[in-house]
């Protein structure tokens, strides 16, 4: 029998650290908002005022919302729609665009995702990347863990 070779564990874990990848069908990974900006600096960011951090437990700092109606507030700059949210932060499309309240950030901005429950793009984020010109987004792939996919495993990539 062929003896193993064992290596120490700081030689696994620094193994691992240097050589990890992203598994090919991992789209978790992947965020299209942390290079596009466009939803914060067109839609009109309205939402309850019980979202106001203060007495009625909200998270949103007040000093970056407008009042709006009794019960409606806004993020600054979205109040007519077509400008840019106060707490965006980052050039329009680019890597690195965030949103400076992001834990604290209302409702609406919570909900809104680049892609619809099945996995199609949402057409409202398809709308505005293409007026900042970015391309669209492709519907995610079908991953109902029973389907099996066209993409083959990569080296690195685990079992689950």
């Amino acid at each position: 029998m062929k003896p193993t070779r064992t290596l120490p564990a700081q030689a696994v874990a620094l193994s691992c650290a240097t050589t990890s990848q992203a598994a090919a069908n991992d789209t978790a990974t992947y965020n299209p908002c942390l290079s596009c900006g466009a939803c914060c600096a067109h839609f009109r960011v309205s939402f309850y005022c019980g979202e106001i951090a203060g007495e009625a437990g909200g998270t949103v700092p007040p000093e970056l919302v407008t009042q709006v109606g009794p019960l409606r507030a806004c993020m600054q700059g979205t109040e007519y729609g077509g400008k840019r949210c106060v707490a965006l932060r980052g050039e329009l499309g680019q890597s690195g665009i965030h949103c400076a309240i992001y834990a604290l950030r209302p409702s609406p901005c919570r909900e809104f995702s680049p892609w619809l429950e099945h996995g199609e793009p949402n057409p409202d984020c398809q709308r505005v990347r293409k007026a900042i010109g970015l391309p669209a987004l492709p519907p995610l792939p079908n991953d109902d863990g029973e389907t099996p996919t066209r993409t083959p495993p990569r080296r690195g990539d685990i079992a689950a």
